[in-house]
């Protein structure tokens, strides 16, 4: 019997012995956790608050409070009626096409900086020719001139542009797509070339010798290991589109070309604004794109912004 009382009471104190040392490194690292704690819920105020206005009955901004008064889905409703009226060239209705023009502008930014960047860093990376360190060193001081400064030349280079090519004038989306392109090339372009240099130049010249061309090197070996870096570009360059509002508010005039920045902010540009409830609700959908995006490139951009932290 004595036999047996030890030996059951054997995993017990293990079971002890395993609980103590954790229990001890949660005691000295409370103030973390407690840090984290304060953290999420500063971050998360925000989002609590336009979930409130979204929902809540009253519009007006004196009336918002974290907890709703009364819940309904008018708010989501105005968006897409055609009876309120806005300004006199644009309704509440305009909001797909703000939506769809958002999406498109954003994406095909970010799909594009992504393939053109790399193709870029590449060359940087890999290849040695007369004129390279020059342009390195241009990419990198152009970055310090904030676009803003520019919106009077982007304006006037549009409109000149615009009167050849209707396709890249003023008030369509595809100039605001490359004039997007241009403000972010340049750092985009730096970031990934440090990343190219990375990964081992060997790779190229094994499968060189196994008979693969340039392109082959570059798209079947060099851009699959650069995945992570690219998900996160592409995810930097998607939220910095979708949020950015003087560029596309100087050169995007009617309405069914805005962008959501652009078309929202009506909803609460007079003096005494009564549509922050609207306003709310279609910040609320616009994060719809960003939270899938975020969601697919997970894994990649975890792997992007860690990596090189440790050696291995």
């Amino acid at each position: 019997m004595s036999v047996v009382d030890e030996t059951a009471g054997v995993p017990v104190a293990r079971a002890v012995a395993r609980r103590g040392p954790s229990l001890k490194r949660l005691g000295d690292m409370w103030w973390r956790h407690l840090v984290g704690i304060i953290a999420s819920v500063i971050a998360l105020f925000p989002v609590a608050y336009i979930l409130s206005a979204a929902f809540n009955g009253d519009s007006t901004l004196s009336s918002a409070s974290i907890i709703p008064r009364s819940l309904t889905l008018d708010n989501f409703r105005t968006l897409f009626s055609s009876s309120v009226s806005l300004k006199h060239f644009q309704t509440a209705a305009d909001y797909p096409y703000w939506y769809m023009n958002t999406v498109l502008v954003s994406a095909a930014t970010a799909l594009l900086t992504v393939v053109l960047g790399a193709l870029a860093a590449y060359a940087f990376s890999r290849f040695r020719f007369k004129g390279r360190r020059l342009g390195m060193l241009s990419l990198l001081l152009i970055q310090m001139f904030p676009q803003l400064l520019a919106v009077v030349a982007i304006y006037l280079i549009v409109h000149s542009v615009g009167s050849i090519f209707h396709v890249i004038g003023l008030n369509t989306i595809t100039a605001l797509i490359v004039v997007y392109l241009g403000g972010i090339m340049g750092v985009n372009t730096l970031l990934l070339k440090g990343f190219f240099d990375t990964i081992p130049a060997e790779l190229d010249e094994s499968a060189r010798v196994d008979g693969a061309t340039p392109g082959q090197v570059f798209w079947g070996v060099v851009f699959p290991l650069a995945a992570p870096v690219l998900a996160v570009i592409a995810m930097l360059s998607f939220i910095g589109t979708l949020n950015e509002f003087a560029i596309a508010n100087v050169l995007l005039q009617t309405s069914k070309h805005q962008t959501l920045a652009v078309g929202l902010y009506n909803f609460i540009n007079g003096q005494y604004a009564q549509f922050w409830g609207p306003f709310a609700a279609g910040v609320l959908l616009a994060a719809i794109p960003v939270v899938i995006l975020f969601l697919s490139l997970q894994k990649f951009i975890v792997q992007g912004l860690t990596q090189g932290a440790v050696k291995g």
